[in-house]
């Protein structure tokens, strides 16, 4: 059991957590007696069999079975979404959220003291006037003043709540880039087929296709027996600090550690891959860390320079650092590897080499390398699998006649999830170590000193500056936990790929039962979500997922992060799809 109703009623607290009251839950007895009697005739998959309904755990990309919801409302609610009239409202609910730009931004002030955080207060005030039953109904908190964490309390508090997450927040919008758009960037203008602006996909369309949904099960009466928990950041594009962070602690005091079932945010989505439509909830996140390179060096006028300036001798540390990338090799340890199982599989049109070059690789090392020769000569297929590294960010110098004292560059590292932060420091240590004798600098990597030279001696000459290594940020992060995908630990990917094939399928009108129309197969995105503060507060059972066609924007860019942002419509409508039949399901599952 846990503390379901902690938020209590409807609650708008800017801060903290202090004025959460439990919420009474009413004894619905005809309503339990309702329920048991029904999971009698739920069928084998719902109850608790369903976590051995798959046993063969040799057998690669296991698919799980369709999972349509048993609660008549999920046929009925399907059929509302496929009205003109709702179309209009859901165009209503994206558009109006995207037309108030919550940009966030990397150099943040605190809450309250900067006044670009005001925007968040007028998009609270939309989303209360724009689905009065979620306000009505679901308990709110205010995090931190701008996170916000609701509470839709079940009547059942034995079964564990799911978190279902969201942000807010939307990267800015360069303005020297306005006339580039087809529309204005906050217009939220909708052409009849797309709703256009910043945040129409990343990641509105998620948050308001979360609270469509809700809104719309409301409306026709659905009270859930599991408590769902609904958290939004506000500052996930700029690494969630005041944010999820926040919303962790908050979550982790009201309802404690591994307290949620499993944990579903924004991440992979669905797309045609060799003839076959997979979708691909990311399992797996990879780790970070933004490696700040620092050179010092004696200052002085520019008519008499030393061979190598402060940006001389940087400039030739970052042309190191490209030059030794880190080592990519396939191993059948990695999330993409589940992938490429998948394909071979079910791939209508995979080539037959590759096929069979996949199949090979799971029992000879050298299949396994000639597939890596194969994959990796794509740049994006190594980035899911080894560890990158961008030079993002340089600074030096002050004037055109004086030799710069300090020059510093950032170097983004996203980490693989079969490697370490410690690993990717040792790495870019020993690669710049030699260089650091050969310049004669004193070198400080992470607080610690390291001689100049092995053959150093009293008689060297005194060191000419200095190369430290930090993290530019403190904000390093290692590899997330992999999600279950098989075994008895996996019903929450079991229901969630389930969800996914009925949910595909009931949007286009397919047999409800059909079970090739849509393959899912485990993924990872390349970047970092907000659930890099959630780790504990779910037994590692954490999604990334949007319920769309990642690959079909009809011809154009969806332009998320840059010009053009838009969403198509039918995609929205999808969504609220998809999260009324996932939280349904989660609803009446007990296997999990």
């Amino acid at each position: 059991m846990y503390p379901s109703g902690s938020l209590g009623k409807t609650t708008f607290s800017t801060s903290n957590t202090e004025n959460l009251k439990p919420r009474c839950i009413l004894c619905l007895v005809g309503l339990t007696a309702i329920v048991l009697l029904a999971s009698q005739f739920v069928s084998p998959i719902k109850q608790l069999h369903y976590s051995h309904y798959y046993t063969n755990t040799d057998e690669p990309c296991i698919q799980s079975t369709v999972l349509n919801p048993i609660n008549p409302l999920w046929k009925s609610i399907g059929e509302i979404i496929d009205t003109n009239a709702f179309k209009n409202k859901a165009v209503d609910w994206l558009a109006g959220a995207v037309r108030i730009p919550t940009e966030s931004y990397d150099d943040f002030g605190p809450i309250g003291s900067d006044p670009r955080w005001e925007t968040f207060k007028q998009f609270h005030e939309y989303l209360l006037k724009a689905f009065p039953l979620v306000h009505a109904t679901l308990s709110l908190a205010k995090i931190n003043t701008y996170g916000l964490l609701y509470e839709w309390t079940g009547t059942d508090t034995s079964l564990k709540p799911v978190l279902l997450t969201a942000h807010q927040d939307v990267v800015p919008v360069d303005p020297s880039t306005t006339s580039e758009w087809t529309f204005p960037p906050y217009s939220g203008h909708f052409d009849g087929t797309r709703i256009w602006g910043r945040g129409s996909s990343d990641d509105k369309s998620g948050l308001i296709g979360l609270l469509s949904a809700i809104e719309t099960m409301l409306e026709n009466g659905f009270v859930p027996e599991r408590t769902f928990v609904l958290a939004f950041g506000c500052d996930e594009e700029a690494t969630g600090q005041f944010g999820a962070l926040q919303l962790s602690n908050a979550m982790r005091s009201i309802y404690g550690q591994n307290a949620f079932e499993f944990i579903v945010d924004e991440g992979g989505g669905f797309s045609e891959r060799y003839g076959t439509v997979f979708a691909t909830p990311g399992v797996a996140e990879k780790g970070s860390l933004d490696l700040r390179v620092d050179v010092a060096s004696p200052g002085g006028h520019s008519s008499v320079p030393p061979s190598h300036t402060t940006i001389g001798i940087l400039s030739r540390l970052l042309v190191e650092l490209e030059k030794n990338p880190y080592p990519v090799e396939m191993s059948t340890q990695s999330v993409f590897y589940s992938t490429l199982q998948c394909y071979a599989s079910y791939g209508k049109t995979i080539p037959s080499d590759l096929r069979d070059t996949i199949v090979e690789s799971a029992h000879s090392k050298k299949a396994l390398k000639r597939l890596g020769d194969m994959i990796f000569t794509d740049p994006a297929n190594a980035a899911l699998v080894g560890t990158t590294q961008a030079i993002d960010l340089i600074q030096g110098g002050v004037k055109a006649n004086a030799l710069p004292e300090q020059a510093y560059a950032v170097v983004n590292q996203r980490i693989s999830t079969l490697s370490s932060v410690t690993e990717a420091i040792s790495h870019s240590t020993n690669t710049l170590k030699p260089l650091a004798d050969k310049f004669n600098l004193m070198f400080i990597s992470f607080g610690e000193t390291l001689s100049r030279s092995k053959d150093a001696n009293a008689s060297s000459p005194p060191a000419y500056g200095t190369l430290v290594l930090s993290d530019a940020f403190n904000t390093s992060l290692a590899p997330a936990p992999i999600t279950p995908t098989s075994g008895a630990n996996a019903g929450p990917y079991r229901l969630l790929a389930g969800t996914i094939r009925a949910t595909y399928n009931a949007h286009r009108g397919l047999d409800s039962g059909a079970d090739t129309n849509i393959i899912v197969a485990p993924g990872m995105p390349t970047g970092n979500t907000d659930t890099r503060y959630y780790w504990d507060l779910s037994d590692g059972q954490i999604f990334r997922y949007n319920h769309r066609n990642s690959g079909d924007s009809g011809g154009l860019a969806s332009g998320v992060h840059t010009v053009d942002e838009n969403l198509p419509i039918e995609t929205l409508l999808e969504i609220i799809r998809f999260f009324t039949s996932l939280i349904m399901n989660a609803n009446e599952a007990r296997f999990l």
